[in-house]
């Protein structure tokens, strides 16, 4: 990954509108950067939350409140607590995510 044309500037995550985003069940609301080529998200999984799809994007993940589960194509599965991430390739393996109690992220794709 190149990070490329973007400017030193800094982002207040409050001020960025969210944009809510259902899953399976419950709702992840997301407030989005698009900074040239690169996406950045701050995402609460609010609790109860389920995807309703396996992602094959690639990501770089950092949980930052609550706890999130991942279940992995392939069947293996991760909990991420507060501190921790996963760094998973476009396509390589397609991953979903729930929150039962609700969790927060910063997400680079």
């Amino acid at each position: 990954m190149q990070i490329r044309d973007v400017p030193f500037e800094l982002t207040d995550w409050s001020k960025v509108p969210a944009t809510d985003h259902p899953g399976m069940t419950g709702t992840a609301r997301w407030r989005t950067r698009q900074l040239g080529e690169i996406r950045v998200r701050m995402v609460e999984y609010l609790p109860g939350y389920l995807g309703d799809h396996w992602c094959e994007k690639g990501h770089v993940l950092l949980c930052l409140e609550g706890a999130l589960h991942l279940e992995l194509a392939d069947g293996r599965t991760a909990d991420l607590k507060p501190g921790a991430s996963f760094q998973v390739g476009d396509g390589a393996p397609a991953h979903r995510a729930s929150a039962p109690t609700g969790a927060r992220v910063f997400i680079v794709d």
